[in-house]
């Protein structure tokens, strides 16, 4: 039987490598809290952790701070990473539109988005709409690769025209992991929820492109909402 989510809540803050809403997070300061200056990378609604530990594992010598505002699902992130001793995981509960104040600038070096909400009657909602481009340019320098792994058509399609309106570098685009022989091993991370939607028979799709200095504009669906 599951734990119950109060009981969760209350173990999250009170492990040593979650971070809360109401913790005090010196901007610029997450490589002290790593005790390294290993590049820093997040995951943005990183619901169970499962892509932030299997980016860690991966590779060791890059810190990775998954962020969700549930720490009853990030509990079992958290609590993987202190049972395995991954010391380059970290967790931070918060809304995403709050990172600003967590993060300086360009004191991140990478983003990933995976599996977000594709927030149909909201666009301006969606984590890779010229809203959060915007706030991910306030700590991340030109340069940071933005990865985005989704189910959705939605989601996938939107990205990419937000990043063609912006004229964004994109790296990469592929509409079914699946399909490439061998598939890359960080491609090969499955969450929580990529399982359930695998499982449902939907396509996996992946996306990269380069986060650019720009202002971000919105699509005409962002005007309409």
């Amino acid at each position: 039987m599951s734990k119950p989510k109060l009981i969760k809540f209350a173990e999250y803050k009170n492990f040593s490598n979650a971070f809360d809403i109401e913790d005090t997070i010196n901007k610029g300061q997450w490589r002290s809290v790593f005790g390294n200056d290993n590049p820093i990378v997040i995951e943005l609604a990183c619901g169970k952790g499962d892509y932030t530990l299997g980016l860690a594992r991966l590779n060791p010598n890059i810190n990775y701070i998954g962020i969700d505002i549930k720490s009853n699902r990030m509990w079992t992130g958290a609590k993987a990473a202190l049972n395995e001793q991954l010391t380059n995981v970290r967790f931070l509960r918060t809304h995403i539109d709050h990172i600003t104040d967590f993060f300086a600038p360009e004191e991140v070096a990478e983003i990933w988005i995976t599996f977000a909400d594709p927030q149909p009657h909201k666009p301006r909602k969606r984590l890779s709409s010229f809203k959060f481009l915007n706030l991910y340019r306030k700590i991340a320098g030109e340069h940071t690769l933005v990865n985005v792994k989704t189910d959705s058509d939605l989601f996938y399609e939107s990205t990419l025209a937000q990043a063609q309106q912006d004229k964004l570098i994109v790296l990469s685009k592929i509409d079914n992991i699946y399909q490439l022989n061998p598939v890359p091993e960080f491609l090969k991370i499955q969450t929580y929820y990529e399982r359930m939607w695998l499982e449902m028979g939907r396509t996996i799709k992946y996306c990269q492109f380069i986060l650019g200095n720009c202002e971000s504009l919105p699509l005409k669906e962002d005007c309409k909402n």
